[in-house]
């Protein structure tokens, strides 16, 4: 493997992280390939997660508890701070000479082994719950389809998102490594359009048509409370992948430049059709929307029917790429290497991503209101990886370039978003103490 400037970075099965033998953390060369893809690729696989079809819940998730005022400053300023946050990440991605593409690797470089592992498992919890929330999110998508023609209640949620986890093995087995996605990056596009599109029109449609709405928070005083911080954590889970490493790895040279390219390109292009939806489908329908837009516009049955198979379909390719970080160590792991369609590569991934995906389907299927747990998982693993992590790596690597100033900046964004991260959990506990009063596991949603 070479830099970006074409020096050698050890070529061996494996390489120590850090100088410091006492930090020795062996990181595996991987089986994927790397270093192929262009900036403008790297940028459609962050837009795909910005705009997949968890951008339909946003207008119900984030406007309804922030209202006007906090939902527009609150999306401008995650957006912002996103950017930075993960820009930082990405100008370490060639730290020490070295190229640390997983994001426990840069982490175990700086820190150690114990950060190394850290990192790792709540990556590896970040990304299972965003995997099984795409699955949700797809067997909803099936559901809402299926009750424009039959509202019989004879297929139930469960079902739905069985046959979705059941789609989304399939399109694992048939995707060897996130590079691989290339003309799939083109179809989702595609697809997020026609969802977003369709929400959008019918939404401004309806609105037009609609008497005055009511913009006002619900709920209780000290219930707004806790939603309004629930609020700020869905915001930056908008924003953030939590594996921005992995596909920086996928880039080719000059990779910290190139990677910046895709992020500019994400948090300008990338982010206007989700505003778009977003606050369209608030205007639309105030404080009665729901958490899935789709849910509440009118019009032609067709049009409905095709915007929520687009939405099931995108769930697919969008929960590939968030499942690529584990794909890429069980492939590493077991040395699954050359052609993607060898008998014994397919063995494997039939057996080992449809193990892996099975169980996210039945944990989807098992708690189908998934959404308060993913709060809880937002605010002990994204705010730490994308936010508290990303300031502290930088604020180490670069000690001795900083000023004061500088440092006292990162420190400061440091404890910030540290308290955030403490009161999103306890506001996503309280949320699932009090959803779980109401809901039932397998429930038909």
């Amino acid at each position: 493997m070479t830099t970006s400037g074409g020096s050698e970075v050890d070529s061996g099965p494996s390489r120590k992280v850090h100088d410091a033998e006492k930090l020795g953390v062996e990181i595996p060369e991987t089986a994927h390939q790397i270093s192929t893809d262009s900036w403008f690729q790297a940028g459609f696989v962050l837009t795909t997660g910005i705009n997949s079809a968890y951008v339909l819940g946003y207008s119900g998730t984030v406007m309804v508890p922030l209202s006007w005022l906090g939902g527009v400053i609150g999306l401008l300023l995650a957006t912002a701070i996103s950017l930075y946050a993960n820009a930082l990440i990405a100008k370490l991605h060639l730290l020490g000479g070295k190229r640390h593409i997983r994001y426990r690797d840069l982490a175990g470089f700086i820190y150690g082994k114990k950060a190394y592992s850290l990192t790792w498992g709540l990556q590896y919890v970040n990304l299972f719950m965003i995997n099984t929330g795409y699955i949700i999110l797809a067997g909803q998508a099936l559901k809402a389809a299926y009750v424009l023609f039959r509202d019989d209640h004879v297929m139930k949620l469960p079902y739905f998102i069985a046959i979705a986890g059941f789609v989304c093995a399939l399109f694992a087995i048939g995707i060897p490594h996130l590079s691989a996605l290339r003309v799939w990056l083109g179809v989702s596009t595609v697809l997020s359009l026609v969802y977003i599109v369709a929400a959008l029109v019918l939404s401004i449609k309806d609105g037009i048509k609609a008497p005055p709405r009511d913009y006002s928070v619900p709920g209780t005083h000290v219930g707004k409370i806790f939603t309004t911080i629930g609020a700020a954590a869905n915001l930056v889970f908008a924003f953030n992948t939590g594996m921005l490493p992995e596909i920086q790895a996928t880039v080719r040279k000059p990779v910290v430049e190139n990677m910046l390219k895709a992020l500019y390109f994400q948090f300008t292009a990338g982010v206007l059709p989700m505003y778009a939806v977003t606050f369209v489908g608030y205007w639309a329908y105030g404080n009665s929307t729901s958490a899935y837009l789709l849910n509440n516009v009118n019009g032609p049955v067709w049009v409905k029917a095709f915007a929520n198979i687009c939405a099931f379909l995108q769930s697919v390719i969008a929960l590939h790429i968030f499942a690529s970080p584990m794909y890429e160590y069980l492939d590493t792991r077991f040395g699954i290497t050359g052609s993607a369609f060898k008998i014994q590569n397919l063995t494997f991934r039939i057996t080992v991503r449809g193990g892996y995906l099975a169980v996210n389907t039945l944990v989807s299927a098992l708690l189908p209101f998934l959404g308060d747990f993913m709060s809880l998982t937002g605010a002990i693993s994204t705010f730490p990886l994308t936010f508290i992590l990303a300031n502290h790596m930088y604020l180490v690597a670069k000690k001795d370039k900083l000023t004061s100033r500088q440092k006292l900046w990162h420190w400061l964004n440091v404890c910030v978003f540290g308290f955030l991260s403490v009161a999103a959990a306890i506001s996503a506990l309280r949320l699932i103490a009090v959803d779980s009063k109401h809901y039932h596991v397998f429930a038909d949603l």
